[in-house]
């Protein structure tokens, strides 16, 4: 099984699914000749042609509707943003066309459409580059979310993204695109809203999404280690459809919860866990619901300060200790 990167791994989906159906097509700033900002899109302009990969003027709203269009006109676009951070000037196009066509339109009119860029902070990029919207989307009835925390998933959750008939939106975390896994040649998709167990235990459940879950699985090894506590680590892949039953069956097991998100706290994702948590399951608890969540502050610019605002692997440790 070939080791790559995560970037290759969404490379590899993008072509499998350009190959597969001649109504996929790419749009996006500078994803043809470029390449695409982060080289998600290597070689893809040259192997398919510029009418399906289509280079477009910096314009999120404009290339965004044009996606909205075509894929109601039968085309299934996959609309790359340089940064999920910019995708906030074209929130009239995912929030009320992408995210409401399908229920004004009495379910008449469906929307296969992906749009997918990096999201999250920690790359010392600013404040207006750094944002983790999965919270913003997750909350519009219409819209999924998927969050793939490796590459193996990033390759999986994209070709079921594409395959969907509804808007779906894919974070990509930033630090991740250089990270390398294990990642079959062969085809396999990963459904939307399935989570998955990346470590198994019995003392607490580790609960994250996309790269935090890398800081949740660093700290169960230093719990297992050096307290011989061991954790459950959670991947929700998608927020929205939510496994709700992976996370009340972790809960059931272990009784206690530690939530690991690189969303600021105030109406986080993991708000919305933890409140499920409380009204499902909390005769199962042993002990308070408690969260690490990036420092609520804009996106500090200086490297060894970001490094601090957003969760590590010790403060979730010490969360864990203090439930445990």
């Amino acid at each position: 099984m070939p080791l790559i990167t995560y970037r290759k791994a969404l490379n590899n989906a993008l072509a499998e699914e350009l190959l597969r159906d001649e109504n996929v097509v790419i749009i996006g700033e500078e994803v043809a000749e470029y390449n695409g900002a982060y080289k998600v899109t290597e070689g893809l302009w040259r192997r398919f042609g510029s009418r399906r990969v289509v280079d477009t003027p910096i314009s999120e709203a404009g290339f965004i509707g044009l996606g909205i269009g075509a894929s109601m006109l039968g085309m299934r676009p996959v609309i790359e943003l340089m940064f999920w951070s910019f995708a906030y000037v074209a929130f009239d196009q995912i929030i009320n066309n992408a995210g409401c066509i399908r229920y004004m339109s009495g379910g008449l009119i469906h929307l296969p459409l992906v749009i997918r860029g990096p999201a999250n902070g920690g790359t010392n990029v600013g404040a207006t580059h750094s944002h983790t919207p999965e919270n913003f989307i997750a909350n519009t009835p219409g819209l999924k979310v998927v969050c793939p925390a490796t590459a193996y998933d990033a390759k999986g959750l994209m070709k079921a993204a594409i395959r969907d008939n509804d808007p779906v939106c894919v974070m990509e975390n930033t630090l991740l695109y250089g990270e390398r896994w294990d990642v079959p040649e062969e085809e396999y998709l990963i459904p939307l809203g399935v989570a998955d167990v990346k470590r198994s235990g019995t003392d607490v459940a580790l609960i994250a999404h996309g790269r935090a879950v890398l800081t949740a699985l660093k700290a169960a090894d230093i719990l297992a280690r050096q307290h011989h506590i061991y954790a459950e680590v959670i991947d929700l892949r998608s927020i929205r459809p939510l496994d709700e039953e992976a996370v009340l069956n972790a809960i059931r097991k272990t009784h206690r919860a530690v939530l690991v998100d690189e969303n600021r706290p105030f109406c986080a994702v993991s708000s919305q866990i933890a409140a499920l948590i409380q009204e499902r399951v909390f005769d199962e608890l042993d002990a308070p619901v408690v969260r690490v969540c990036t420092l609520d502050a804009p996106a500090i610019y200086s490297p060894e300060l970001e490094k601090r605002q957003l969760p590590t692997a010790e403060r979730v440790v010490s969360k864990a200790l203090s439930i445990c």
